[in-house]
């Protein structure tokens, strides 16, 4: 998962974005195009999407709605586009700030700390009634101390993270185990089965981490 998409059609001004943004510790992915974007999060996702709206095919008018439709991931327009309405358009379909171009670079990474900041630098998460320490590593269900291997506690983090997203196999397999692990794929089945076995009250019927036939999981 990159940690920012930036889609912008206009190569050299992304790249240059995407330069100021990596040499500022974060993970980038240029689209050119809505579509490429569309893509590229939904088989990736993203922590925070920049985003252009004059793009060719797609606008990205358009790349927000459909976002929106599947997550909450943070969205800072940037666009030429300055008259109210366009404004309007892009915060009423779900854009979380909307800058004019040409802008302050330092403004808009200003910007993007806060939005990391506030979204993503809590040490916990919780969902209902569960618990995950981040920091000190330790899984809480109904205010008891649940223990789980490493691999279980790092599947449940990527899992509840992305909530409501159906996640592939593969990609889970490739976040947790990594591409060049020598375990097995059938080895995410099993740890899915063990979180199960602690989280759900009844198994074999989950409410937490569901199966999506023909694609992997999803945590809800």
């Amino acid at each position: 998962m990159a940690d920012i998409i930036v889609v912008e059609d206009n190569e050299e001004i992304g790249g240059l974005l995407s330069d100021f943004l990596e040499a500022d510790g974060y993970d980038t992915y240029l689209a050119l195009t809505g579509e490429e974007a569309l893509e590229v999060y939904g088989q990736e996702g993203a922590k925070l999407v920049i985003l252009d709206i004059m793009l060719p095919g797609m606008d990205g008018f358009a790349v927000c709605s459909k976002i929106r439709e599947q997550a909450n991931t943070p969205i800072i327009i940037v666009s030429a586009k300055e008259g109210k309405e366009d404004k309007l358009n892009g915060l009423m379909l779900g854009a979380d700030d909307y800058i004019e171009k040409p802008y302050d670079i330092d403004i808009l990474l200003a910007k993007i700390t806060g939005i990391f900041k506030r979204r993503y630098s809590t040490e916990e998460i919780v969902d209902g009634n569960i618990r995950l320490d981040k920091v000190g590593r330790r899984l809480y269900v109904d205010g008891q101390e649940v223990m789980v291997r490493a691999k279980e506690l790092d599947l449940l983090l990527y899992l509840m993270e992305n909530k409501g997203k159906a996640i592939p196999k593969e990609e889970l397999f490739n976040k947790i185990w990594g591409f060049d692990s020598d375990s097995e794929p059938q080895t995410l089945t099993v740890h899915i089965k063990w979180l199960r076995e602690k989280l759900e009250k009844n198994p074999k019927k989950p409410e937490r981490i569901l199966t999506v036939w023909g694609v992997g999981y999803r945590f809800e």
